[in-house]
């Protein structure tokens, strides 16, 4: 493999615009994580997320090996009233179907009260494993497409091969998600409101990965800014809340 792309200015430049945008797309990732993870006891936490996000790093460059596999999928496998299904559309569709079932039961749960005890046994904690790579796995669809959408430019530009700044981008993205994912899922975890919000967030991406398996495009900035928004506003609901208690006069 050709180190020349990497090692130039313009490479660096590129490594550093794709690993930004890994982490961004990353970003309903890591909240899957910090959920599932949560029913696990504190011990396990942690190693849950470790061996998930390292499987799923493997997961993902395996991916990006096959990349002109992946690409073909796009072709047609078969018809449903004159819909076009193809192995993208059925991975895309059976993500979406599982993130919307596996966050509305999470939803249900939080308002009902009687949320699932934590299991103790090896089976509840591979079973959340597997979900976090399984989930990895469809949500990569975005993430390495995208990438190899940029190869074009970057050998345009490097005159170098591509794939070297794109396996290191998507190292370090896992990387800096595997060391930040232990606060963000402290940060939801600890806030039932900002933890709701989440799962809406999540429920939503389904519907967006559904509506993707059926070829309808829904831009996801719309989702991001709508998400941002509701955070912004309970953040300022944080503070308020805080500051009254701060300021509650001392009756005697």
């Amino acid at each position: 493999m050709n180190f020349d792309a990497l090692l130039s200015g313009t490479g660096l430049f590129y490594l550093l615009m794709l690993t930004l945008l890994e982490i961004v797309l990353g970003i309903d990732n890591i909240i899957f994580i910090s959920i599932v993870t949560d029913k696990l006891q504190k011990k396990n936490q942690r190693y849950a997320r470790r061996v998930g996000l390292g499987l799923a790093l493997g997961v993902r460059l395996i991916l990006l090996t096959l990349a002109a596999w992946i690409m073909g999928m796009t072709k047609p496998l078969f018809s449903i009233s004159g819909m076009d299904f193809s192995g993208q559309s059925l991975v895309l569709l059976i993500g979406g179907l599982f993130l919307i079932y596996k966050s509305s039961q999470e939803i249900y749960e939080n308002i009902k009260g009687h949320e699932a005890g934590v299991k103790e046994g090896k089976d509840n904690l591979s079973a959340v494993i597997l979900q976090i790579v399984m989930i990895d796995i469809v949500f990569s669809f975005d993430s390495i497409i995208t990438a190899i959408g940029l190869t074009t430019d970057i050998k345009k530009v490097t005159g170098g091969d591509p794939m070297i700044i794109i396996y290191c981008a998507v190292i370090i993205s896992m990387i800096i998600m595997l060391i930040f994912s232990r606060q963000v899922s402290d940060f939801i975890n600890k806030r039932p409101t900002i933890k709701m919000i989440a799962l809406a967030f999540l429920v939503t991406i389904g519907g967006l990965l559904v509506a993707e398996s059926f070829h309808i495009e829904i831009p996801k900035e719309y989702v991001y800014f709508a998400m941002a928004y509701a955070l912004i506003v309970e953040f300022m609901n944080i503070r308020m809340r805080k500051n009254k208690r701060n300021h509650r006069p001392n009756h005697e």
